[in-house]
C-alpha cells in the first residue's frame, strides 16, 4: 500500500461562478470513507446528514442549528463532529473553508440486526 501526502494550496479556493468548491482527496474502495476540502462563500443551507462527518475550520465561521433550534458557532481553528441523523441548517456566516473526513456507516443487514437484537438486554 503506498501512503499519499496531500499538499494544501491556501490560495483562495472559492471561484466566482459557484458558491461552493470542493476537492474530494481520498475515497476507500467501499465509498464508505473519504476525506477532501470544502469551501463556500456566505450562504445557508438545509442539511440532513446520514454520514458522519469531522470538520477542522481552516477559515471562516460556521453556524450549525438543529431542528429542536439549537445553534452551534464555530470559527476558523476549530474542530467539530456533525453525526449522522443530523437535520437543520449549515450557514457560512463568512467565506469558509475547512478539511473533511466522511465516514458513511453500513446500513444494518437482517442478519447484523438479528444477532444484535438477541444480544442486547431487553
Amino acid at each position: 500500500m503506498t501512503i499519499r501526502s496531500i499538499r494544501f494550496d491556501p490560495r483562495p479556493a472559492v471561484e466566482a461562478a459557484s458558491s461552493t468548491t470542493v476537492h474530494e482527496w481520498y475515497q476507500d474502495r467501499t465509498g464508505a470513507f473519504s476525506a477532501g476540502f470544502w469551501a463556500s462563500h456566505p450562504s445557508e443551507i438545509a442539511v440532513s446528514y446520514e454520514e458522519d462527518e469531522f470538520c477542522v475550520l481552516i477559515e471562516g465561521k460556521v453556524e450549525l442549528t438543529d431542528a429542536s433550534g439549537h445553534t452551534e458557532t464555530y470559527e476558523a481553528g476549530a474542530s467539530f463532529l456533525i453525526p449522522s441523523g443530523f437535520t437543520g441548517t449549515w450557514k457560512s456566516v463568512t467565506a469558509v473553508r475547512k478539511f473533511y473526513v466522511v465516514h458513511l456507516p453500513k446500513a444494518p443487514t437482517s442478519e447484523t440486526s438479528a444477532s444484535s437484537s438477541a444480544a442486547s438486554p431487553g
